[in-house]
């Protein structure tokens, strides 16, 4: 009997310890690394040191650092992290360096067509753009279809008369012009018609102007500090797109994702890889279904999923603990990550 005591008395005393491990595990994930914290790209392609001016690197760093200490004072002083995406990717819209608003890439038909997307993680809720020629600020467009309309997605001429109907600021088409991004656009009908006059269409493809004329889209991710995630992602998506292509940004699980019980994130790259993998999606669902860390998680996808499907680019994430995440396939994205310390990262070529 006294045996039988015993077995059972040490049966019970294992079983505890293994519940208190496992509750001190599960207390040891649950632990916040940051009370809040921003995460921002502005495009990842053939990024190469080499070919970068240190005059155009330091104007790079310099409007990534303006932009994300924008979104930073929000949070630090109790903002929502709605409004430090919106302000964040704003600063860049308005910035000629990058692929969205004020420098957006140009069509075949030589005009400029911006997408954008928004999505809050408390309530799953989303706003997407796509295809306007005359909107300032497509992040906010996207916002407000997300907060003042009964829908998801707006496109073209409508999503600018309900942009209008809302007084956000709209602009004559050619406030988006920008002498660079229009040269580019003839170098690559140049070189596409040149391939295609000596029947090589591949040549044209796979040209590097024209392949890399898909990267430069701007992104954001905030946590704030009543544990709210945001995410937001704006470009003016591919030189040279006809037909009214639209891109992975202003879809909702391929350019932007946010949820509270795991991650944000914005991704910047080939759309149409991004689409067919739901690559910001993909990324939420393996940390909830599997369990795994943000850092699996954006690997895995990013890394081997994306790669494997032929996709080049990148993503920036935050999970709902203020751990952040830069993954990219590619030679460089530009990036720039804040926490609560005040503490920033800045970044543009693969380390």
């Amino acid at each position: 009997m006294k045996k039988i005591l015993f077995i059972t008395l040490l049966f019970i005393s294992f079983g505890c310890k293994n519940e208190t491990d496992s509750s001190s595990e599960e207390k040891k994930i649950d632990l916040k690394k940051n009370e809040f914290a921003i995460i921002i790209h502005g495009g990842a392609g053939t990024i190469l040191k080499k070919n970068m001016s240190a005059e155009k690197e330091a104007a790079y760093k310099s409007k990534l650092e303006e932009a994300i200490k924008v979104g930073h004072a929000i949070l630090k002083n109790g903002g929502t992290s709605q409004e430090a995406v919106m302000k964040t990717i704003q600063v860049m819209e308005e910035s000629p360096l990058f692929n969205a608003g004020k420098g957006a890439v140009f069509t075949h038909e030589e005009t400029n067509e911006l997408d954008a997307s928004f999505m809050d993680g408390k309530t799953l809720n989303a706003g997407a753009v796509a295809g306007v020629t005359n909107v300032k600020s497509p992040i906010e467009l996207a916002i407000k279809i997300m907060t003042d309309s009964d829908h998801v997605m707006l496109s073209g001429k409508g999503a600018s008369i309900f942009a209008k109907e809302k007084g956000l600021e709209i602009v004559n088409p050619s406030y988006f012009y920008t002498e660079k991004r229009f040269k580019s656009l003839q170098r690559i009908k140049n070189r596409a018609k040149t391939a295609l006059d000596h029947d090589d269409k591949k040549a044209a493809f796979y040209d590097e102007d024209i392949k890399n004329a898909k990267f430069g889209t701007v992104g954001c991710v905030a946590l704030d500090k009543e544990g709210n995630i945001a995410a937001g992602t704006s470009t003016g998506g591919m030189t040279n797109k006809r037909w009214g292509r639209i891109g992975d940004s202003p879809i909702i699980g391929s350019g932007t994702y946010a949820n509270n019980l795991t991650c944000g994130v914005s991704s910047t790259g080939w759309g149409e890889y991004f689409i067919r993998a739901q690559v910001a999606y993909d990324i939420s669902a393996q940390m909830e279904y599997q369990n795994k860390s943000l850092k699996e998680a954006t690997k895995d996808v990013i890394q081997h999923k994306l790669t494997e499907l032929g996709g080049t680019g990148g993503i920036v994430a935050l999970d709902k603990n203020g751990n952040m995440s830069f993954e990219f396939n590619t030679a460089g994205m530009y990036r720039a990550s804040m926490n609560d310390k005040g503490e920033l990262i800045l970044k543009i070529y693969k380390e």
